[in-house]
């Protein structure tokens, strides 16, 4: 697949690039791309959660009631999960929620979402680009220019100059990733990518089967 190549201020500058089957034009994997969410949501969680259990609460130990006979259950002392105030029974405890996923799985996955991209037509190509100083209304400039104002887009480098870094930080529509570390959920989790040709070239390189 070819698409055209943009220069900052959007206009096609005749110049095309090519999008590699293997990496842009596959089937798509469906469960590859959730498994690859699932880890990527689940590595987010901190897992920190945690409630008292019944030897961790402080409260006297003595027995409430009798054993049998008061028409109740036996609930023991008042640190009892029975009773308001007590212990939580299987509380939640500090835990990783993380799990792992074959190497081969995650690139099919990333690379099962680019190809979604790729047939939905929400790839851009543009023309590597750096601006003088750091200034949010330069980025908003040069997405607007793009046709992509307001859009939520993810912009794909090879090195991320820090102007443009600082420049898109304040842009909530917009994110800036690397294309070495570029994974599944930020792919889908945007309306429209827009890569440098230095990325794409990398992308059809490193994103191989």
């Amino acid at each position: 697949m070819e698409v055209s190549v943009y220069n900052v201020k959007g206009e096609d500058t005749g110049r095309k690039v090519v999008l590699d089957d293997a990496v842009f034009g596959i089937e798509p994997n469906d469960h590859a791309i959730y498994l690859a969410v699932k880890l990527y949501r689940a590595n987010q969680r901190q897992g920190t959660h945690k409630s008292k259990e019944r030897s961790e609460m402080s409260g006297s130990t003595r027995k409430l009631g009798r054993q049998k006979g008061g028409g109740g259950a036996r609930r023991g002392d008042i640190n009892s999960p029975l009773l308001v105030g007590g212990a939580r029974v299987f509380g939640p405890r500090p835990r990783s929620y993380s799990f792992k996923l074959n190497k081969k799985l995650v690139r099919l996955a990333r690379r099962s979402a680019l190809s979604y991209k790729a047939q939905a037509q929400e790839i851009k190509v543009v023309e590597a680009f750096d601006f003088a100083a750091p200034k949010t209304k330069d980025f908003v400039a040069l997405t607007s220019a793009l046709g992509l104002a307001g859009k939520k887009t993810l912009f794909v480098m090879n090195n991320i100059p820090a102007n443009v870094y600082l420049s898109a930080r304040n842009v909530p529509s917009a994110r800036i990733a690397n294309a070495v570390s570029l994974n599944t959920y930020s792919v889908l989790d945007a309306t429209q990518l827009v890569f440098t040709e230095e990325a794409i070239a990398t992308a059809n390189e490193m994103f191989k089967a």
